[in-house]
């Protein structure tokens, strides 16, 4: 292996072009999530939907994304991220795209459900590709670029969807919106490989410091944090962090979901142009929380609290908004939410990282995410069930704060305190350890 030149010398070609291209692949992902919230307080009875079926038609996407999370993570990581990847966006592109030609109520939920199923896999798989190609002192910030795309989704995308429900049917948006994919999916074959000695726009120093760094990293973990893939998952930590998970993912989804329901109520019924842009709002102020919390984190190398101290700020917000009275303030309110629940995303998912060997982290990290979604179903269900029940979203809102504050004691409480990670020594490792650190297949 070529020697690898100090980190000052080696350019970064790696945050150009891989996190763009995978930002904006899972852009469209989530457009699926962020253009049902929008497109629900619209759809006029077509389906006869209340507001428990509302809730369950924007949560059951969650139960079928639980099935492919463990089989792409490890097929990411054992075969080839970057074609798992493609064979999923080909497969909800076109789901996306049934999804606006349903006639019933439970054919509404069925596409829902498949296309939660296709696009299951796609998270952990990332996670696999961007472990590849950034070392640990840079993945809160690479995890935290790459998941921006959640809420620049949500800035570029509510307003987009409320102008076409503005001019074309609910189905129609859904159908149109579910083309994009089947396009990228090109631009992500041609673009995209699966670790650094693979891409043909890297410089081969670049490519063999990166694997050294890597390799490092996976060398200074504990060997306890290895073996298989059964004693990975039961480790304690990784517990705690699928515990953590679904119930910060319960308040994140019971929000994001109902949100532009809320701002609707605040402009009295306003155009769906009107309630589209200012959805964009709360999602704009997200993105920056989100980068400037995963660089503390990778300055500081305190991942638990950077992921607590953003949910507890969240709590406060979620629970200040119900009683407070006014536009403004709770417009404000409704913005601070929203960082608070954005915030968390690219530390949290640079602790299993941390804890755990390459060649196991793929399970864990699907199992995590798996599991933790489960809380997607949860959250919007329930505040559509308790809005019905209550006459009011002052309950439900309440209980998702609740599950925001277990979340927030699971990780001060269940987490260890992680020493700060030694910077690499630059240079090359052996080809052995080089290779332990990146997935096998092309």
């Amino acid at each position: 292996m070529t020697d690898a030149p100090p980190p000052a010398a080696v350019p970064a070609k790696r945050w150009v072009y891989v996190i763009p291209v995978a930002a904006i692949m899972y852009m469209l992902a989530y457009l699926d999530r962020n253009n049902v919230s929008v497109v629900l307080p619209y759809m006029h009875g077509d389906l006869d939907l209340s507001n428990a079926d509302k809730g369950l038609a924007g949560g059951i996407f969650f139960l079928g994304y639980v099935f492919l999370q463990i089989p792409a993570a490890v097929l990411a990581q054992r075969w080839s991220a970057r074609k798992t990847v493609l064979i999923l966006m080909v497969a909800w592109g076109l789901s996306a795209v049934l999804s606006g030609l349903v006639q019933t109520r439970g054919q509404f939920y069925a596409a829902r459900f498949v296309l939660g199923f296709f696009e299951g896999g796609v998270w952990p798989a990332v996670l696999i590709l961007l472990a590849s190609w950034f070392p640990l002192r840079e993945r809160a910030r690479a995890n935290a670029l790459w998941m921006a795309c959640l809420p620049l989704s949500s800035v570029l995308m509510a307003p987009l969807s409320g102008w076409m429900l503005d001019h074309a049917s609910w189905r129609w948006v859904l159908v149109l919106q579910g083309l994009p994919p089947l396009l990228w999916a090109v631009v992500w074959w041609f673009t995209v490989a699966d670790r650094p000695a693979r891409a043909r726009w890297i410089s081969p120093a670049e490519a063999a410091h990166l694997e050294s760094a890597l390799a490092a990293d996976e060398a200074a973990k504990p060997a306890a944090a290895g073996g298989s893939y059964r004693a990975a998952v039961r480790q304690r930590s990784v517990l705690v962090l699928i515990g953590v998970y679904f119930f910060w993912v319960t308040g994140f989804y019971g929000f994001s979901l109902w949100l532009p329901s809320v701002i609707k109520e605040l402009t009295h019924d306003g155009s769906a142009t009107e309630v589209g842009l200012l959805t964009a709002v709360p999602f704009a102020v997200a993105l920056a929380a989100m980068i400037g919390n995963a660089a503390w984190s990778d300055r500081t190398g305190n991942q638990r609290w950077a992921v607590a101290v953003p949910l507890a700020v969240g709590i406060a917000s979620l629970l200040l908004g119900q009683v407070v009275h006014g536009a403004l303030p709770r417009m404000v309110l409704l913005c601070v939410t929203a960082a608070a629940v954005y915030a968390p995303y690219g530390p949290f998912w640079a602790i299993p990282g941390r804890l755990l060997r390459f060649e196991v982290v793929a399970v864990a990290m699907g199992l995590i995410n798996a599991l933790g979604n489960l809380g997607g179903f949860a959250g919007p269900y329930l505040v559509g069930w308790l809005t019905d029940t209550t006459g009011t979203s002052l309950t439900g809102f309440a209980v998702l704060a609740g599950f925001l504050a277990v979340a927030v004691i699971l990780v001060t409480l269940g987490l260890r305190p992680q020493p700060r990670l030694p910077r690499p020594e630059p240079g090359p490792v052996p080809g052995a350890a080089a290779n332990s650190a990146a997935p096998s297949g092309s």
